[in-house]
């Protein structure tokens, strides 16, 4: 690993940057601004940014189609049943997507939560009321593939559930029993037609039991009907804020009407462990308008428009002597759209593709776009869906701007280590309501660190440099559907140290660290000649 690939991995991305305040408008309401035809973002301090990474949560999913604003002003101004909102809604989902049912749930992920609701209660309220506690009940287990777990899987794991976890068609043949009250999958590539452990195989395991089958397809292209039904899937659920182009905080789940119902039942307005996952009317209607919209959308020549932003914004990073770039076509429906690769040599242009998308990030006109750097090519990626007309000369300008900027070398010289920090230490991590008692091992070799972090449930391998008296570290929790990382910046001063913690989605935390002290215990340790002859 050279010295680029170590400062990305351990850089740490400031997150007050990504909010950059504006003193000056911060007295002025929301409303004012949106009234004055002024930016609602910049009234509240937050500077917007243009969107190249496609529909990511974090960023706001996607921009809401106009067909889906209108049907939620419209929604707006009555009041309705929800009951029987949600029956119209059915038979309406369930013509637009050749399907037996549907409803509208709180996102896709609220979608798994009901869903697996529906299959430990059998539509049984005295036992929906029960949840998370499933003593007594009679289907506790939800069958997960290795290839499956994952962040979102926490929805499922909300109900109370016990996760088994399988990696063959065998092991799912031994773990199916009459506890098994679903199988949840997503649509990786291992789950395609085809492969060892697909979806027909699956089904072909589960059919015999009658164990529920819940896809996950939440960043997937809606296909009528959907192709995973047709494969042996019960139901499907798909996320509102990704391809559908619908309200963020809501989604999709189509297929069997009874398992659906059950689900509908066990989610808000109903009372019970859904009542949290709210959906309001005009989501409800906007998420049906979206689903309708898909059917009648031009989808080629939405296409055609996301090839001409990437043509344009490849023209002009390329009159930059040294900068290529390439498209990428998806190979799959998940977050499907084409993709600009722009690389170049850093030690050529000395900036490297993470430093190109952390000040594309950081600074006005902010940019959201993915780096990729490998070897010795550094490279953007640049995703067009979510881009809004106009927006593909802002970013051609200011990728322009910044790789054809004049700067010194990279370099590959590290400030020599002015403090020895090998050993064990005692470490406080102060997160924002509590203090948690940690340690490191550490072990170093000049400028280079690595050893363990003891973290409150795990261990876990870190890694970390050291100049002067400055360190960071990076330690990684992996565990089956999660994975953790704690980037730490510090001073070291004697047998101290302290700094902050990126959290990434997770936020921020503060550290202090003393070297462990071990009590001196110096007496002779005699080794028993044999058994004891008394105890």
């Amino acid at each position: 690993m050279n010295r680029r690939e170590i400062i990305k991995s351990l850089s740490i991305a400031p997150l007050a940057g990504g909010l950059m305040y504006h003193d000056e408008l911060l007295g002025n309401s929301a409303m004012s601004a949106v009234n004055s035809g002024g930016d609602v973002y910049r009234s509240l301090g937050i500077e917007p940014l243009v969107n190249c990474r496609g529909t990511y949560t974090i960023i706001g999913g996607s921009i809401e189609r106009p067909e889906v604003l209108k049907a939620q002003e419209a929604a707006s101004g009555q009041f309705v049943q929800y009951d029987e909102l949600a029956e119209g809604i059915g038979k309406k989902l369930a013509a637009l997507t050749k399907t037996e049912w549907g409803i509208v749930t709180s996102g896709c992920a609220g979608a798994l939560k009901h869903i697996t609701a529906a299959c430990v209660t059998g539509g049984n309220p005295e036992k929906l009321i029960r949840i998370p506690d499933l003593r007594g009940f009679e289907k506790t287990e939800v069958i997960i593939p290795g290839y499956s777990r994952n962040r979102y899987d926490h929805a499922v794991r909300n109900v109370g559930v016990t996760v088994i976890t399988v990696d063959t068609p065998q092991e799912m043949e031994k773990a199916i029993n009459s506890r098994t009250a679903m199988i949840y999958l997503t649509t990786d590539h291992e789950v395609q037609t085809g492969q060892p452990f697909s979806l027909e195989v699956i089904a072909e395991i589960a059919k015999p039991y009658g164990v529920v089958i819940l896809v996950d397809a939440a960043a997937e292209d809606l296909t009528i009907p959907p192709v995973y039904l047709k494969r042996g899937a019960t139901v499907v659920g798909y996320s509102g804020g990704k391809a559908l182009c619908g309200p963020q905080c809501a989604g999709i789940a189509v297929g069997d009407k009874d398992l659906l119902m059950s689900a509908w039942q066990a989610s808000s307005p109903h009372h019970g462990p859904g009542r949290d996952n709210k959906v309001g009317k005009e989501e409800m209607l906007g998420m049906v308008a979206a689903v309708e919209a898909w059917t009648t959308r031009d989808h080629e020549k939405e296409w055609e428009t996301w090839l001409n932003r990437l043509d344009y914004i490849s023209k002009k990073v390329t009159k930059i002597d040294g900068v290529e770039t390439t498209v990428e076509q998806p190979t799959s429906r998940i977050n499907r759209a084409p993709e600009l690769v722009i690389s170049w040599d850093p030690m050529a242009l000395n900036i490297t593709g993470y430093q190109v998308a952390e000040d594309c990030a950081r600074k006005p006109p902010r940019l959201a776009i993915g780096d990729r750097d490998e070897d010795e090519k550094a490279s953007v990626t640049i995703t067009p869906s979510q881009m809004q007309e106009g927006q593909e000369k802002i970013v051609a300008d200011r990728l322009h701007s910044l790789l054809s900027k004049k700067r010194p070398p990279l370099s590959s010289e590290l400030k020599s280590a002015d403090v020895v920090i090998g050993g064990p230490w005692d470490v406080d991590v102060h997160f924002f309501t509590s203090t948690s008692k940690q340690s490191f091992y550490l072990e170093q070799e000049g400028n280079w660190i690595q050893g363990s972090h003891q973290g409150e449930f795990a261990i876990r391998e870190l890694v970390g440099m050291v100049e002067g008296d400055q360190v960071k570290f990076r330690s990684q929790l992996h565990l089956p559907g999660d994975d953790l990382t704690y980037f730490f910046a510090g001073k070291v001063t004697g047998d101290s140290m302290e700094g902050s913690i990126h959290l990434g989605e997770y936020l921020t935390a503060k550290f202090n660290a003393k070297r462990t002290v071990y009590r001196k215990n110096r007496k002779p340790i005699q080794i028993p000649g044999g058994p004891p002859l008394a105890t």
